[in-house]
């Protein structure tokens, strides 16, 4: 007989969860996200204040997307109510550059003396604030986040050059809560 598998997250309090069929929506005091979860067997219950995860006919698949569920609603719960926050690092030895946001991009001037500015695309929901050599990447959504920061950091990646004397770029130094 295969077994039952099953997975609880406690909803913190001012948050606010909704689940129709295999939508999840989330409010909280910073913001709210939604997000779909699709996958056989796996159902997503709301029981008082504890979302339930489980599969009648657990296989090893059903037991890691219950996993990977899990994850996703507890990153969209803790970011309804405290936010996101990657902090980047702006190293210039070689050229000053000149950071900073336009709509919904970061324009990159000067990098390596270039004469044509870098562009790094800002994701919805996420807001960029550029403060000297620091720039701070906040949103509700950690991958949105992440992916935004991230692509700040490859817009200065440096190509067929010594990476040891070359050392200009944007690094990021703190991802969400963790010093790198």
């Amino acid at each position: 007989m295969i077994p039952e598998v099953k997975a609880e997250l406690v909803i913190p309090e001012g948050v606010e969860v909704e689940i129709h069929e295999n939508l999840v929506k989330v409010k909280g005091p910073k913001g709210d996200l939604s997000k779909e979860f699709h996958y056989p067997n796996v159902i997503i219950k709301k029981q008082e204040n504890k979302i339930m995860l489980n599969s009648k006919k657990a296989t090893k698949r059903e037991k890691r997307m219950i996993g990977t569920f899990k994850a996703h609603i507890r990153n969209m719960l803790l970011g309804v109510s405290e936010q996101y926050e990657y902090t980047l690092r702006i190293c210039s030895s070689h050229f000053p550059v000149t950071v900073t946001t336009d709509k919904n991009e970061v324009i990159i001037k000067n990098f390596l003396g270039e004469k044509v500015p870098r562009k790094a695309k800002i994701l919805n929901g996420v807001e960029v604030k550029v403060n000297a050599d620091k720039i701070t990447v906040i949103g509700v959504d950690r991958d949105k986040t992440g992916q935004t920061a991230a692509n700040i950091e490859q817009a200065c990646r440096i190509k067929k050059r010594d990476i040891r004397v070359f050392q200009d770029g944007i690094y990021i130094t703190n991802k969400a809560g963790k010093v790198i």
